[in-house]
């Protein structure tokens, strides 16, 4: 048999490449490469190593199991997010910008949880134990029942997880936490894969549930190898602009719940407050109809939200205008731009595009594109929209109107707002009776004809 060859990994990106050079081609980083020994395959019917291993137990595709037991906090949004509470034994990987309110989300969960009987231990690899203690104060947690520790080394934390046996632990952050038998700097490639598996690990066979904080790129991605992301069974984002109060956490992951599911809250000076209805809270703030403002029923998860679409056109002195996006994705912007200009004949050459999404809420689903649209030669042609008005759907390339999902759950929801009129695509099927009035248009011509009084 031919012995392995040994993989060279980058420790600033994980790239592995055939043999060590004094440069990374996929990152530029220079001395970065360090050499990783494979693991030795014996004989056949021998496991990795050459000891025989155990045979694993098989069932079928139709063996029942009872759902994970959940422990709720109290806090509806963490636990919506959650997918319906805290399951034993999990790994959750919460990553956000700095200074968002990752560390006062979790301090407050974890008092919820500790609060509600599980013996709960919060370590802290970025700020003293007097530091955390001043925050819990400041939010009206002190007399919570939670253990609180101060350390980055990874040995030293996992055994006193192994003596004091908790039912959550809270790691804060994984960045900063360092394994002694790695050799390379806290918070690289090597440590946070390391220190991330080795968490995980004792996570799953000691029956404990790991909250893991990440820091992010600017890039807005959670930094470190990707492997970790892959390694745990819940991925959070908190999003959020500093210039608003709103906070959103976001799963992107989530093996015992739904995907893409929101929980928001409101940064207030006793902590974040929990927002149960976010729709009124988005649309607090509008007020009388005035151009380019566009209301789209939209969904987040199973949550049906409604958020307002802002946008600004003014002519530009410059060779090429500006087209500066806030929440949604600059991409689709382009595309739907270039359908109004080639489609139904109205140009935005020479004009400057500004466009936003009121409450810092980003918005990524296709189901935009008309409220997008609609938002866009408002403000170009400057004519409010109805104040009771609200608009889905999503445009194709050839600028028909294609139906988006979940129709009846963003009709109830506008609805219950107090919006007695929507436009959607035809081919929308609604199971029951809508209480609005609905206007089925096929493709965007006749949308801006209808609307505009053009096309």
């Amino acid at each position: 048999m031919a012995k392995a060859s040994a993989n060279f990994t980058c420790t600033g990106c994980g790239a592995v490449h055939r043999k060590w050079s004094g440069r990374c081609d996929a990152c530029g980083a220079w001395n970065s490469i360090v050499e990783e020994a494979p693991l030795s395959t014996g004989p056949a019917g021998k496991s990795l190593g050459g000891a025989k291993g155990r045979r694993i137990d098989l069932t079928t595709l139709a063996h029942e199991e009872a759902p994970p037991p959940r422990t709720l906090s109290g806090m509806a949004e963490f636990d919506r997010v959650l997918g319906g509470g805290l399951v034993p034994a999990s790994a959750i990987l919460v990553g956000g910008d700095p200074g968002i309110g990752k560390s006062t989300l979790l301090l407050q969960a974890v008092a919820a949880f500790a609060r509600k009987g599980l013996k709960c231990l919060y370590i802290s690899g970025e700020e003293a134990s007097a530091q955390v203690r001043m925050r819990a104060l400041r939010l009206g947690l002190a007399d919570a029942p939670v253990s609180l520790g101060a350390e980055t080394n990874l040995r030293d934390i996992l055994t006193t997880l192994e003596a004091e046996r908790p039912d959550l632990v809270v790691i804060d952050s994984i960045q900063t936490m360092w394994a002694d038998m790695v050799e390379a700097a806290p918070g690289s490639v090597s440590q946070v894969r390391a220190a991330a598996h080795e968490l995980v690990s004792f996570a799953k066979s000691r029956g404990v549930s790991v909250i893991l904080v990440g820091h992010v790129t600017k890039e807005g991605q959670i930094a470190g190898p990707r492997v970790v992301e892959h390694m745990v069974d819940t991925v959070l984002y908190f999003e959020g602009e500093r210039g608003h109060q709103f906070r959103i956490l976001r799963a992107v992951k989530n093996r015992f719940g739904p995907a893409s599911e929101i929980g928001v809250f409101e940064m207030t000076g006793g902590g974040l407050a929990e927002v149960a209805n976010p729709s009124a809270l988005f649309l607090s703030e509008r007020g009388q109809p005035a151009p380019g403002s566009a209301v789209f029923a939209g969904i987040e998860g199973t949550r049906p939200v409604l958020t307002e679409i802002q946008a600004l056109v003014a002519p530009s002195s410059l060779a090429s205008p500006r087209r500066t996006v806030v929440g949604l994705d600059s991409g689709r912007v382009s595309t739907i731009l270039a359908v109004l200009e080639s489609r139904c004949g109205i140009p935005f050459a020479g004009l400057d595009v500004f466009l936003n999404v009121a409450g810092g809420l980003k918005v990524l689903e296709p189901a935009a594109d008309l409220a997008l649209a609609a938002a866009l030669l408002s403000a170009r042609e400057d004519v409010a929209l109805p104040a009771d008005l609200v608009i889905f759907g999503e445009i194709s390339l050839s600028a028909a109107l294609r139906p988006v999902g979940q129709a009846e759950n963003r009709l109830k929801e506008a609805e219950k707002l107090g919006f007695s009129q929507a436009i959607l695509p035809v081919g929308t099927k609604l199971e029951g009776g809508a209480g609005m009035a609905l206007r089925k248009l096929p493709d965007l011509v006749t949308f801006v004809g209808d609307m505009f009084g053009a096309g």
